[in-house]
């Protein structure tokens, strides 16, 4: 019987895309940036390489604080790195974007008994500001951040400090559900966990390992839970 449901936050819960674009195109106008497409473009992948490298378990500080400053170089523009980083997550601390549905679902799933809990990579002070400011604190006791624990999804080690804090949480009353593949879901599988894809954009999956389930939209994950 399903007991505890570990959410990942950034885009399954909260819109973590609106924030980064309207962050990103705030940080590129300032500092003089007029191809914002191409500007979003060199972010986006030179990010998609950093949050790689800090999943194989790389040091996310001195990533992160350079962030910025590859980016802006590969845009012909010298920065202050961590200067801008700073910058960059203040904005993003004031994230407050939910995705719509996903406060009913939270809701109709307390009522029901299940323990809800985060389980998210990211830089805490921002996660749990977002989480207030978003109004779903309220849905979880229990918020688990990589940054917090010292080890990132879909490191094993990062489910296994969930576990060792919940004594009665076992493999088969608990699920992993997440819009990443390989962060939550390849994370869940290598900790032995049934877990459910959210994805509502009906992306391919390129991987070779596949989810428990799959799911588009709150009302088929609201209906997989409870049933």
């Amino acid at each position: 019987m399903l007991k505890y449901v570990i959410f990942d936050l950034d885009d399954t819960l909260l819109d973590f895309s609106r924030g980064e674009h309207e962050g990103l195109t705030y940080l590129l106008k300032k500092y003089g940036i007029t191809d914002l497409q191409h500007g979003l473009q060199v972010y986006q992948a030179h990010n998609h390489w950093l949050w790689g490298q800090i999943e194989q378990g790389a040091d996310p500080e001195p990533l992160l604080n350079q962030r910025f400053a590859v980016v802006f170089q590969q845009l012909g523009m010298t920065v202050n790195g961590p200067a801008l980083q700073h910058e960059y997550s203040a904005i993003l601390d004031h994230n407050f974007y939910v995705l719509p549905g996903a406060t009913t679902l939270l809701a109709n799933l307390q009522q029901t008994g299940l323990n809800l809990i985060v389980g998210t990579n990211g830089v805490k002070t921002t996660q749990l500001s977002r989480l207030q400011g978003s109004g779903l604190a309220q849905y979880f006791p229990q918020v688990f951040i990589s940054a917090d624990l010292g080890v990132a999804k879909p490191d094993p080690q990062f489910f296994t400090a969930i576990f060792d804090q919940n004594p009665a949480m076992t493999h088969d009353n608990t699920i992993m559900v997440g819009d990443n593949l390989g962060s939550d879901i390849n994370g869940a599988i290598h900790a032995q966990l049934k877990n459910i894809w959210f994805n509502p954009q009906h992306r391919p999956n390129p991987k070779s390992y596949q989810p428990t389930y799959t799911v588009d939209n709150f009302q088929q994950l609201e209906k997989l839970l409870l049933n």
